[in-house]
């Protein structure tokens, strides 16, 4: 019997994703550990390695197609001795014989509806509210063009799954045995005012919506509140200077302020926070994630136990997730979970802002770029390198006393960098 190649679940939150490209023909051999296709999920592009051994049979998901359920079959494997070009997918399998068809009828061609409804069998349970419907891309196309709810299908395919035969055979029965659901009219996708024409459409993918989705759901959820502090730099950037004399990797301000965060944490614990419904999580180490923007959208890889990296080790482990990042081929390992978020627009010129808190973290931090501004010193005017940064702080677990904390701690550890060489 063919073996089934699901689509696999490449990240714990993952429900479906996009395949990208296949990199096997039908008819190839395939080895356990070869490298088979490419998935797209949110945040990244995957590599799926095959688990099973045989020749690659048929390829029942084309490349390129997209919102591809978890656990939806997308190719078959021969198995030893199995003859490829026998196996059949499962949309073509012949479902069980049909009954014998009833002798033509002698009532009016247009039964009354009682006679209807009699003739007619009872449609399948809806699932238990929250249980997931397996059904093949092709199935959902066909019954969303006619208009049928697909909880109302029994599936006949593995696991119960709905195919194709199976939406076919409900949109033949009438809709008096499958009623469906009326399908919501879809939100316009622009202002009513604005005229056809006048712009172009974009559709979301994956990452989109993902981010719409958390950060909605962060601004929803999550209290707010949100505290300033002017930080002087003229230290720090001399410091800088002179490191990058010596280190074979070129330390940039924000690798700076990725260590400062991170030392901040060590001295104020209760910034480093998660909540949870059961319990607030205190981290042991500071993981910093660090947005980095790319096509489309924001990704946060994590410089881990970033308290225990000198400068040089932080500048080189940064870039290489910020390439990996925009090449989208970061693991999910490396940019889920997290203590901390530093989000950085300073290079774009931005003074000021407050940034959005990336669940679980507690807190993040959002870094505007350093400009020569008045300061008064010792009772004189004198000009000075200034960078405003505000931290958002989730007021479940940071209250505004630890969030004061820690920003004297990072103001403290930037405006004399020595002290983070110690």
């Amino acid at each position: 019997m063919a073996i089934e190649l699901l689509m696999p679940a490449l990240s714990p939150t993952m429900t479906e994703g996009k395949l990208a490209k296949w990199l096997v023909a039908p008819g190839s051999k395939i080895k356990s550990g070869d490298v088979i296709a490419e998935i797209e999920t949110d945040k990244a592009t995957m590599e799926v390695e095959a688990v099973d051994e045989g020749i690659l049979a048929k390829l029942l998901v084309a490349a390129g197609t997209e919102g591809v359920a978890v656990n939806t079959v997308i190719a078959l494997i021969a198995e030893d001795g199995e003859d490829p070009a026998r196996i059949v997918a499962p949309e073509a399998r012949p479902a069980t014989a049909p009954a014998a068809a009833p002798p033509a009828p002698t009532a009016p061609a247009v039964p009354p509806p009682a006679a209807a409804r009699a003739a007619v069998p009872p449609a399948p349970a809806a699932p238990a509210a929250g249980s997931r419907l397996f059904a093949s891309p092709l199935a959902r196309r066909i019954a969303e063009q006619a208009g049928l709810d697909l909880a109302t299908v029994a599936g006949s395919g593995p696991r119960g799954r709905i195919v194709k035969a199976d939406v076919e055979k409900a949109v033949a029965a009438g809709p008096a045995a499958t009623p469906a659901k009326a399908a919501p009219p879809k939100p316009a996708a622009t202002a009513p005012l604005v005229p056809p024409g006048s712009y172009d459409a974009v559709p979301n993918d994956g990452m989109r919506k993902a981010i719409a989705r958390r950060l909605t759901e962060s601004k929803q959820t999550v209290p707010h509140f949100y505290l300033t502090v002017d930080v002087e730099l003229d230290k720090l950037l001399a410091l800088r200077t002179e490191l990058n004399g010596k280190s074979p990797a070129k330390i940039s301000v924000n690798d700076f302020i990725v260590r400062a965060s991170a030392l901040a944490l060590k001295k104020v614990p209760a910034a480093n926070a998660s909540w949870t419904d059961e319990a607030t999580l205190l981290h042991h180490h500071a993981d910093i994630a660090v947005a980095v923007a790319i096509d489309g959208g924001l990704i946060t890889p994590i410089v881990f136990k970033a308290e225990t990296k000198g400068l040089a080790t932080i500048a080189a482990e940064t870039k290489a997730l910020a390439e990996k990042a925009r090449a989208r081929k970061l693991k999910p390992e490396e940019f889920q979970g997290g203590t901390f978020s530093i989000s950085n627009l300073g290079m774009f010129g931005i003074k000021e802002f407050a940034a959005v808190i990336n669940p679980p973290h507690g807190a993040i931090l959002a870094v505007g770029a350093g400009e020569q501004r008045a300061v008064v010193k010792d009772g004189a005017l004198a000009v000075a390198t200034v960078m405003t940064a505000t931290l958002s702080c989730d007021h479940r677990v940071v209250d505004g006393a630890v969030g004061a904390a820690f920003l004297a701690a990072f103001k403290g550890l930037v405006e004399d960098p020595m002290t983070m060489l110690l």
